[in-house]
């Protein structure tokens, strides 16, 4: 075994090889046992997963979230105080390049980004992380161990023996903060930006929330590796860190006469750089150098933050949009001539609320200054005019109804009071589009609320006619002729469905796919009957008690949503269904499906004919289980051995087809 104490070069990228194997583990397990469906087969899985345990072995290193180990969560009343050992300055800062250069003195530093999020100090005793700390004050932080251990790429143990004591920032990246606020309907709800969430994240006091938040670690500083030799070099120690596990901060090794060049080529990276990020760091390498500089009362002398230069550009305000909310909640937008910023062209940013409206005294026509906070997100700098003339409207953009300005901690914003504004049901339009719904990709829950903040979208059958707002949305951000185009096809893919689909679609209460599945089947899929049908006759269905059927009653007691349905169904190509007498065979029976299949082109073409013919598809097997599906019947997979527990049979693919499906032709089959 080589000595720890020495650095080791020219490995394998065994570390990088580990963490790709945790993912497409998590990602297999993901699909198995949340989406019942099978991306690798037992037998591969397995060797992955001997493959992962081996290579933890050999380097010592385990990473968080990896499908060796398990984190029990935990919670406290209140995250304990501590004393750094040592107090976290802050930097000093500058926005000149030259002045950036200067620093540098003839020496060799690292050009590192400046990351966004929480400083978290971490402790590692025996290879094992023992503490985690927020800087706090730069003096006194909190402890936040049992949250540091669910940080999506941290090692939990690492080859090192030695007492270890590093630094490194805790970030969400702006993919993953999307994905969360995508997920999250109010948009006054929604979080402001990464990095307060980041904030809130790590120091939570139950880190199951934190686990679910996905926050990274990115190491940029080792403070005490006893007994390792680093040649003098900032960057052997930020090497040895990540040869221990860690992810490090992005960095170039940089000189006077390259420094200019280095800040270019983060300044190009910044638009679609993932990790929030407000500039950069640039550290002497010379660690003797550094230690002999001191510091300030307030800033170390060896290194210095630099801060980009917003890009700032005058334009007209042409307009101030009011975007309605599923909440009522009615925000501004402001509208001006097109600016080239940072790169890209620029026309609209948000304003907030209208504090910030009146506080800017904005008015129509005036000269405002725009920029980009972090080179990213528009924002208004300042009004020269100051005109005034805004007023937030009087009612609702969207349903015309009356609006109110409401005071909140301090903060004016202004709210619809009409409780059936058609924007506050941007979650019954979000259903409809869904994947087991209307199947509708591109339209996001974020893009529904633009369409409907702008009055796309009133109706269900709108959807299907929103090629007329074509001009307006491929102005949209985020959107372009490609994304139009796309759109269309699947809304034009969408008119082609079934009635369960739309049934489900509809978003009535308590009526999943099965339900509609089940209801239609035992109305021989006649919408009419169904709409008129009494709650006695819907109960009768099986598996269909009082309260489905008396929801499916209520829904279509409704004016408003017959009227809905109505101006739907001319929009779409309804399928219709083969009512055969061979839904007895399966009438009443519970199967789940495992594994590969060869007759049918997936799990849902099998688990669709099953329903057709009145059985029903489960994720996990059970003593109600009529068959197991499964074409490697002889494997040693968990739901294998489960059904050989509770007697229940594994069969084969072409074993269901000759015992349940048994009179149909392989010219049937060919479809699937």
């Amino acid at each position: 075994m080589k000595d720890q104490r020495q650095m080791r070069t020219g490995e394998p990228d065994r570390v990088g090889e580990m963490k790709e194997l945790a993912e497409r583990l998590r990602e297999a397990s993901r699909a198995y046992y949340a989406q019942d469906r099978e991306i690798m087969s037992n037998l591969e899985y397995d060797t992955l997963y001997e493959r992962l345990e081996r290579l933890e072995k050999e380097t010592g290193i385990v990473l968080a979230g990896s499908p060796t180990v398990h984190v029990g969560y935990e919670a406290v009343d209140e995250l304990p105080k501590e004393r750094h050992e040592s107090p976290m300055l802050s930097l000093g800062k500058t926005k000149e390049r030259e002045e950036l250069r200067a620093f540098l003195k003839g020496g060799t530093a690292l050009l590192s980004w400046k990351l966004d999020g929480l400083t978290v100090v971490l402790h590692y005793q025996g290879g094992k992380l023992v503490k985690a700390v927020t800087r706090g004050n730069g003096e006194i932080g909190e402890i936040v161990t049992g949250n540091a251990r669910v940080f999506c790429n941290l090692p939990l143990q690492i080859s090192y023996q030695g007492e270890l004591t590093l630094r490194g920032e805790a970030v969400i990246t702006y993919s993953d903060f999307e994905k969360i606020n995508r997920e999250i309907g109010e948009a006054d709800a929604r979080y402001k930006n990464p990095r307060n969430l980041c904030s809130g994240s790590v120091r939570q006091l139950n880190n199951e929330v934190t686990a679910g938040r996905r926050v990274r670690f990115f190491a940029f500083a080792l403070v005490r590796a006893d007994g390792v030799d680093f040649g003098n070099s900032r960057e052997k120690q930020l090497l040895f860190l990540k040869e221990q596990g860690f992810d490090i901060v992005g960095y170039k090794k940089v000189t006077e006469d390259t420094l200019l060049e280095a800040v270019s080529w983060f300044e190009h990276e910044t638009a679609d750089y993932d990790v929030p990020s407000d500039g950069l760091v640039l550290a002497l390498d010379d660690l003797e150098y550094s230690r002999s500089l001191g510091s300030t009362a307030k800033f170390p002398r060896d290194s210095i933050a630099f801060k980009w230069a917003d890009e700032q550009a005058e334009t007209t305000l042409k307009e101030v949009e009011w975007s309605a909310s599923r909440t009522g909640l009615i925000n501004p937008v402001a509208v001006f001539e097109p600016v080239e910023l940072e790169g890209t062209t620029v026309s609209r940013a948000s304003v907030h609320n209208v504090s910030i409206v009146k506080s800017l005294q904005l008015g129509i026509g005036d000269r405002i200054t725009v920029y980009k906070a972090n080179m990213i997100i528009p924002q208004i700098a300042g009004n020269l005019t100051k005109s005034g003339s805004v007023l937030p409207p009087a009612h609702c953009p969207v349903c015309g109804g009356e609006t109110r300005i409401q005071k909140i901690n301090e903060v004016e914003s202004l709210y619809c009071l009409n409780p059936d504004c058609q924007a506050k049901k941007i979650k019954s339009f979000t259903l409809f589009v869904s994947r087991d719904a209307m199947s509708i990709d591109g339209l996001s829950e974020a893009t529904l609320e633009k369409f409907i903040s702008r009055g796309f979208i009133h109706h269900y059958a709108d959807i299907f006619h929103l090629d007329a707002h074509r001009e307006a949305i491929i102005e949209m951000e985020g959107f372009g002729e490609k994304s139009y185009q796309n759109l269309l096809a699947a809304i034009e893919a969408a008119r082609h469905t079934t009635l369960p689909r739309l049934i489900y679609s509809l978003g009535i209460a308590n009526i999943g796919l099965a339900n509609a599945k089940v209801l239609c089947r035992e109305f021989a899929y006649d919408l009419g009957r169904m709409m008129e049908a009494k709650t006695e006759e819907l109960s009768a269905a099986d598996g269909i008690g009082e309260v489905i059927a008396a929801a499916f009653c209520r829904y279509f007691a409704e004016e408003n949503n017959k009227r809905e349905v109505e101006l739907l169904l001319p929009e779409l190509d309804i399928a219709v269904e083969d009512i055969t007498e061979e839904v007895s065979a399966l009438q009443g029976k519970s199967f789940v499906v495992t594994g590969s299949l060869q007759l049918f082109a997936n799990r849902n073409a099998l688990k669709e004919e099953i329903e057709k013919k009145g059985g029903k598809v489960t994720g996990s097997v059970t003593t109600k289980t009529a068959a197991l599906i499964n074409n490697d019947t002889t494997s040693a997979s968990a739901k294998n051995k489960k059904a050989k527990e509770l007697g229940i049979p594994v069969i084969s693919e072409e074993e269901f087809v000759s015992r349940y499906l048994q009179d149909r032709t392989d010219a049937e089959m060919a479809p699937f």
